[in-house]
């Protein structure tokens, strides 16, 4: 009989298996904070989300909840992602579209007072 059988390797675990792929301290700590970053934004949009549900026989008062700490983490934790929630105009000096309200300049000017306005029709 052969001694030497080839015998099947134990099962390793996830964090097993993370570990010996990443042998490098500053990638392991990237991948813990990145783990941290996705628990507290988790966290934070069932907070939000626990706002707007509600539960029969636990809320007492049923008047609005202040959630802008909780939303300001939530969006924090966003950024930290690069995804921005927030609205950017997207407008150029020359690509943007002149409005279709009037609009009117006033200018005063001293020594000697004159007041001037100045009518502007955007079309």
């Amino acid at each position: 009989m052969e001694a030497t059988k080839d015998k099947p390797e134990p099962k390793k675990s996830p964090i097993t298996k993370l570990k010996e792929a990443m042998d490098d301290k500053e990638e392991q700590l990237e991948i813990l904070g990145t783990f941290i970053r996705l628990g507290v934004m988790v966290w934070a949009g069932f907070i939000i989300s626990l706002n707007y549900v509600s539960f029969p026989g636990l809320a007492k008062d049923g008047g609005p909840k202040d959630i802008t700490f909780i939303a300001s983490v939530f969006t924090g934790c966003l950024a930290t992602f690069s995804v921005d929630v927030g609205k950017k105009k997207k407008e150029d000096k020359e690509g943007a579209k002149p409005s279709s309200i009037p609009t009117q300049t006033i200018r005063i000017e001293q020594a000697p007072l004159r007041i001037t306005t100045d009518t502007k029709k955007n079309v």
